[in-house]
């Protein structure tokens, strides 16, 4: 029998994830590693969405059990309705109708369980003229004007990997409905459907950059701003072995102390502000820090407050002293992973466990949510598990 997790604030939290891609994995890791109990269900002998990404390398799948159940079987989806009452909030990351074709949407779920909280992943939302559209993460992030604003001045809107509206504006605000909802649902006894859609949760996320612009701080040009890298105070400089040094010297005490430790004089760069300058000035100090490596320059500045830090790679920053000493990252069966996070001081979260494929004996997992042995045999003879 599957013991649940009991660490981390969301201990006594269940949550059925009916598996899918990307931010509907993140958001249910988020939530395991925080400790809620979370099973995943995948369709009965379907092929890995992504098959070049599966086994311990798969981390979006870490810390919980995982069963093949066929849904679309009337004893099968008996069964995902039996775990769907014994849960707390469901994720689901499907097209719009498709849980609805399955029989499992938030209708029935809710009149199983009134009090369960639907989690809904999708990139446009359940509503509106695209919402039964396919896309990804460069797709949504590109309709909401924010692929357009990141970049260098002149070239093309820069990728920023799928972190943006697949993870930030998808998984951990779906993550965050679905806490909003569990615990406004102890207090109300109902549950409720949360629409999670990527376009929406990247909107939000740019709420800062649009105030901007309606107050007349920020233009339409790609990299002449003071947070896209057109500012001298704010971007990348290369340095003399290729590599790259950040720079965050917004504000006047840390620009002096940044000019200070670079050996320029302050008063040749006084004019901050003055976006006609910026371009001299950057053309300026970009000569300077080439004249040093990354390392030399990161060894200047290490330990002040001219907000300036070397560009890692990802193996460099997780051997960064700082990471070791907080924990940062952390090894679960030979492979080097973020651990939880946010940090709790009385509840810890934990890596319960590595990425699990679906399980060959589903029967300890499904005693866990309170299945019987006939009832388990039943599933099995019927080619339901």
């Amino acid at each position: 029998m599957t013991e649940p997790v009991s660490r981390g604030p969301l201990a006594g939290v269940r949550i059925v994830e009916m598996v899918g891609l990307g931010p509907g994995p993140f958001a249910a890791m988020l939530l395991a590693d925080l400790g809620a109990e979370v099973l995943r269900i995948h369709p009965k002998n379907a092929r890995p969405a992504l098959p070049f990404l599966n086994g311990p390398h798969d981390l979006l799948a870490r810390g919980r059990p995982s069963v093949a159940i066929d849904a679309k079987s009337e004893a099968g989806k008996a069964a995902v309705l039996d775990l769907i009452g014994a849960a707390d909030a469901l994720i689901e990351g499907f097209r719009p109708g498709v849980m609805e074709r399955l029989g499992l949407g938030p209708d029935v779920a809710l009149a199983r369980n009134p009090r369960l909280v639907y989690g809904r992943m999708t990139g446009w939302g359940q509503t509106g003229p695209l919402a039964k559209t396919a896309g990804h993460d460069i797709n949504y992030l590109a309709l909401t004007g924010a692929l357009n604003a990141i970049g260098t001045k002149g070239g093309p809107p820069a990728i920023p990997l799928n972190l943006v509206a697949d993870l930030g504006g998808g998984g951990a605000f779906l993550a965050l409905g679905i806490v909003s909802a569990v615990l406004e649902a102890r207090g109300s006894g109902k549950g409720q459907v949360v629409d999670a859609a990527m376009v929406d949760g990247v909107a939000t996320l740019s709420a800062m950059i649009i105030g901007m612009r309606a107050a007349g701080l920020w233009n339409k040009r790609r990299g002449e701003n003071q947070l896209d890298g057109g500012a001298h105070y704010y971007g990348v400089y290369e340095c003399a072995d290729g590599k790259w040094l950040s720079v965050g010297a917004i504000e006047p005490q840390f620009y002096r102390l940044f000019l200070e430790l670079a050996e320029l004089p302050f008063d040749d760069f006084a004019d901050q502000h003055n976006e006609a300058l910026w371009p001299v000035y950057r053309d300026r100090i970009a000569a300077r820090i080439r004249r040093k490596t990354r390392d030399e320059w990161a060894a200047i500045y290490d330990g002040t407050d001219a907000c300036v830090a070397p560009v890692l790679d990802w193996e460099e920053a997780q051997a960064h002293p700082h990471y070791a000493a907080r924990g940062t990252y952390v090894e679960v069966a030979g492979v080097t992973q973020p651990a939880p996070a946010p940090r709790f001081g009385r509840t810890p979260g934990a890596v319960a466990s590595p990425p699990q494929a679906p399980a060959e004996d589903a029967a300890p997992v499904l005693a866990g949510w309170g299945f019987d042995d006939a009832r388990i045999a039943a599933l099995r003879e019927a080619g339901a598990i």
